[in-house]
């Protein structure tokens, strides 16, 4: 990855407590496994940013190599990479995000 890509996520990374980097966006996701984290966030109430890799091939492949995980979509809070779909599926259902979500607002 280029010094400018990387340079590029580290200031949306840092500029957004919650950030999703997916096929689409919020309003318009263009996966199912982009589509199930938008649900989820819009059903905490939650305000979030999103970044369409889908317009970016640098940042699509730029994300891959900054979080070292291979697949789209990417949830950062707070700056921390949390996971993809199943992980936020999984920590949604735990009851486990809403307290991982108010706390990335909180700081």
């Amino acid at each position: 990855m280029n010094p400018e890509t990387k340079q590029k996520i580290d200031n949306l990374i840092n500029n957004n407590k919650i950030l999703v980097f997916m096929k689409g966006n919020k309003l318009m996701p263009q996966c199912g496994f982009s589509n199930n984290v938008v649900q989820i966030l819009n059903s905490l109430a939650v305000p979030f940013e999103t970044v369409d890799v889908l317009s970016d091939p640098e940042i699509r492949q730029g994300i891959k190599e900054y979080s070292n995980w291979p697949t789209i979509p990417q949830v950062y809070l707070n700056g921390e990479f949390i996971g993809g779909s199943d992980i936020l599926i999984e920590l949604y259902q735990k009851g486990q995000l809403q307290q991982l979500v108010e706390v990335a607002l909180a700081s």
